[in-house]
């Protein structure tokens, strides 16, 4: 049994439509709905969709021949309508037209289309040239749908925009070569988010500058340097070896040559040229002119004076430095001569000029040496003048007696003279001389020291409080009747006597600080100690001046540190401790304001100064400071850093030590009455290990 479908003429034709135009587009062939009835006019389909541009669109369904216009989305009305029959219409796009909904048009309404018309754009790359081309000239791309072009991209993205092209139309384009294009293929972008990008089959070649010689080579640094080559109008920029950029040069105007100063700090190797499209284009290798040395003088030169340079290329050099690592200063400078100051320190051998390049010259040179012509007189007591005469005794720094006992820091009053006091310790023998770069002379004759009745100390403790012993090591100490500390400190307590050793006991009342013993003899010679301190604090003259005691009077604030109360380690009660690595800088220890008990009464800056005492129980501190804030100003006293005394000592910090600056300004705190604000203490900004107990902080009136 058969089953027969009856169709009507024109849903055949549409389905017939949609066939003949293929599955890509059958979506654009649903029927549109526009109205109801089979005698008013009906959009059932059309198509196809995407369309070429130019070619025919068909319109199928009920009294399509009705239809008076078709609207495009720009609102470009098309009546040039091929009626096909009352079922079907059709128009030819325009190659303008965009993509949008249509509105077909007949007396009495007109149907919007639900589906817009979209087009398919085969764009094609035709003809490209030239095939080799410079910056600069026209550049023409043939094919088809380049009126949709946005962009004409050189190889490595070098873009040129519409708004740029010489010209453009559906099938031609021509373009400027930009400075920055390089070989490689060109293409063409639509512009879209997602653009259509196509490409030419075959690669442009663009023309790249090139170097042909470089002179003169070698070149001197800071003279001019000629390049020549080709297409220098597409050069950006110059770098010489390491990548020294030049901030000026000149280009022909047939851009074959260019002019540039070679940099004095310049290298030896290849010239870079840059193009502007970043291609790099290279010399062969500059070599660079040296000093060249022909003669010096004087040789031997004497430490001190001037020694002077001849030869080529002078003026290129930057230092000058002798054996011993010892830079000369230069006092005059040409091409052809050179003079300069020989340092003190410098020692025969090589001699270094040096310039910007890393060029070098060097030369041999021998310094001047001290002789010894006398001895007077050769044979003497210790402790005595001695007069040497020679030559070049100007030179001397340290005179070196028998058993090595050492006079330094010498000052000859001539070249000739030198004048030096015989160490009470000296032994017979020859002396040496020593330099200031640390060259020694032996004297030839020998020199006949005798030994005076009178002590000599060869070593003392460095440090010990009151009460403890002390060990006086020496010469001829049995020769000793007294030991004073200061005057009328009188040491009355001694541990073991003998010709090389003094034990004595500090007495109680000896003054703490940095003192000199005096060893006086049974016929009354005096002879006085090396430096030791005497450690211990000052006994706190009025308690109602102490401002810092970290019981009653503590901080409010600060980073740094805690109060303690250890037995072992107190000597009033609570005392404030730091012991920690700092970082640097801002590192504080305790602070208060100036109007809680900060007691000023009588205080003078001339006369007055702040006590305090210390227990550094690391090593030596880095160097600390006090603050003292208020209405006069910001006032900080720097105090150098701490030595380590085996145990409390007082630190006076006179007021006149008060300046502005953080302490390094040339304003002097005023008075003390108008601190009114923060005081305390801080680090001087140095990083490292601090480990210090501090207490009792007062005025005390030192004058």
């Amino acid at each position: 049994m058969m089953t027969v479908f009856k169709i009507k003429k024109y849903r055949l034709a549409r389905w017939l439509v949609c066939l003949l135009i293929g599955g890509l587009f059958f979506t654009s062939c649903e029927k549109e709905e526009q109205a109801a009835g089979e005698d008013t006019v009906q959009l059932e389909v059309f198509g196809p969709s995407p369309a070429l541009r130019g070619s025919d669109i068909r319109f199928i369904g009920n009294g399509m021949d009705k239809v008076k216009a078709v609207v495009l989305a720009d609102g470009t009305e098309i009546t040039e309508i091929i009626v096909v029959n009352s079922g079907e219409i059709k128009i030819t796009i325009p190659q303008e037209a965009p993509p949008g909904h249509l509105v077909l048009k007949y007396d009495g309404g007109e149907i919007r289309t639900k589906t817009p018309l979209t087009y398919s754009e085969p764009i094609a790359i035709n003809k490209i040239a030239p095939m080799q081309v410079r910056a600069g000239d026209i550049f023409v791309i043939e094919g088809d749908y380049l009126n949709l072009i946005a962009q004409v991209i050189f190889a490595k993205g070098v873009a040129v925009d519409s708004v740029d092209f010489m010209s453009r139309s559906r099938y031609k384009i021509e373009v400027a070569v930009p400075r920055e294009a390089q070989t490689g293929l060109v293409s063409v972008s639509n512009g879209a988010e997602v653009p259509i990008l196509v490409y030419a089959e075959e690669e442009v070649e663009v023309v790249v500058p090139t170097v042909l010689s470089i002179a003169p080579n070698p070149v001197k640094p800071g003279k001019g340097l000629l390049i020549t080559g080709t297409d220098f109008q597409l050069v950006e920029s110059i770098l010489f070896p390491e990548n020294i950029a030049v901030g000026e040069f000149t280009i022909n105007e047939s851009y074959t040559e260019i002019k540039v100063d070679v940099p004095q700090e310049a290298k030896e190797g290849p010239v870079k040229l840059l193009s502007y499209s970043g291609l790099e284009i290279l010399s062969d290798e500059l070599g660079l002119l040296a000093p060249e040395i022909e003669s010096i003088a004087p040789n031997p030169v004497k430490s001190g004076t001037k020694l002077v340079i001849m030869g080529e290329n002078l003026d290129l050099v930057t230092s000058i430095i002798f054996s011993g690592d010892a830079e000369g200063e230069i006092v005059a400078q040409s091409a052809t001569k050179l003079e300069v100051n020989v340092p003190l320190s410098a020692k025969d051998g090589e001699l270094v000029l040096s310039t910007h390049s890393g060029k070098t010259a060097t030369a041999a040179v021998t310094l001047v040496r001290p002789t010894v012509s006398s001895l007077n007189p050769t044979n003497l007591m210790a402790g005595n003048e001695l007069t040497i005469t020679g030559t070049h005794l100007d030179l001397v720094r340290k005179v070196v007696f028998g058993g090595g006992h050492v006079v330094d820091d010498i000052q000859a009053t001539s070249a000739t003279t030198l004048r030096v006091q015989v160490p009470m310790s000296a032994e017979s023998g020859v002396i040496t001389l020593v330099t200031a770069n640390g060259t020694e002379v032996k004297s030839s004759m020998s020199l006949a020291v005798t030994s005076p009745n009178i002590p000599v100390i060869t070593k003392i403790s460095t440090s010990a409080k009151p009460g403890e012993l002390i060990r006086i090591e020496g010469t001829k100490l049995h020769l000793v009747e007294s030991v004073y500390f200061q005057d009328n400190v009188k040491g009355t307590r001694y541990g073991m006597r003998n010709e090389s050793l003094i034990e004595v006991y500090i007495p109680q009342n000896a003054v703490k600080g940095k003192v000199k013993l005096k060893l006086v003899t049974f016929d009354g010679k005096e002879v006085e100690s090396p430096i030791f301190t005497i450690s211990g604090v000052d006994p706190v003259v009025d308690p109602s001046y102490v401002f810092f005691d970290f019981d009653s009077k503590g901080s409010w604030w600060g980073s740094h540190g805690q109060v303690e109360n250890e037995p072992n380690l107190s000597i009033s009660g609570n005392y404030f401790r730091v012991n920690k690595q700092l970082a640097g800088g801002w590192d504080d220890f305790f602070w208060r304001n100036g109007r809680d008990n900060f007691k000023t009464d009588g205080v003078s800056v001339a006369e007055w100064a702040i006590k305090m005492d210390v227990n550094v129980l690391g090593g030596t501190t880095q160097a600390l400071k006090f603050r003292l804030n208020g209405a006069d100003g910001d006032f900080w006293a720097i105090i150098p850093p701490l030595a380590n005394q085996g145990g409390w000592y007082t630190v006076t910090i006179p007021l006149t030590d008060f300046r502005d600056g953080d302490g390094t300004g040339s304003g002097r705190l005023p008075n003390v009455q108008n601190i009114d604000q923060d005081f305390g203490m801080a680090t001087n900004g140095a990083a490292g290990m601090l480990n210090i107990a501090i207490d009792n902080i007062r005025f005390e009136k030192i004058k």
